[in-house]
């Protein structure tokens, strides 16, 4: 395979070696450098510029549908998330409140607060902990390889959603 390779190096120079004049030059392009001043680039947004070329405007989420499972995923994090506030703000409330937390919920009792926003008040604040706990419920079915046909994923959906509402009920009017 060397010895291939050297022959035809040595045989393509020799060959270049035996060109004449006129025809080394015509392998040789020539260029001329011509210099111009710097213009800046137009100053235009993304969509600005994308209309002047004629390209269509990209789809954006408002083309989409909302289907369960979107929704249901995306409201599990939200769920999630306010979970986790209430957890910090207790704790934190804990913390720095002179009296322990039984001395505020016997003040919140003696305020005498309508039963119709004190249960509203309550659902606000256990539908959070409700939903993310259903939620959660119906992924470890998931990770145990049940109910993944789609038609299965829509009715432990509403399943959730259904044990989640009435959970913050019943939270809510004790």
């Amino acid at each position: 395979m060397l010895y291939l390779c050297r022959s035809l190096v040595i045989k393509s120079a020799f060959r270049i070696s035996y060109i004449k004049r006129p025809e080394i030059y015509a392998l040789i392009r020539h260029v001329n450098i011509q210099s111009s001043p710097y213009r800046p680039p137009p100053k235009e947004s993304h969509d600005e510029k994308n209309m002047r070329i004629g390209r269509p405007q990209s789809p954006h989420l408002s083309i989409y549908a909302s289907e369960l499972t979107s929704v249901l995923s995306a409201s599990h994090r939200i769920t999630g998330t306010a979970v986790a506030g209430y957890f910090i703000l207790f704790s934190f409330a804990s913390l720095v409140l002179p009296q322990p937390v039984p001395c505020y919920i016997e003040a919140l009792e003696t305020i005498a607060i309508p039963s119709g926003p004190l249960a509203i008040a309550k659902f606000i604040i256990a539908f959070p902990f409700c939903y993310h706990f259903c939620n959660g419920i119906r992924h470890l079915l998931w990770d145990l390889g049940l109910f993944l046909t789609i038609k299965a994923v829509y009715a432990t959906g509403y399943t959730m959603l259904l044990c989640a509402f009435s959970g913050a009920t019943v939270l809510a009017l004790l």
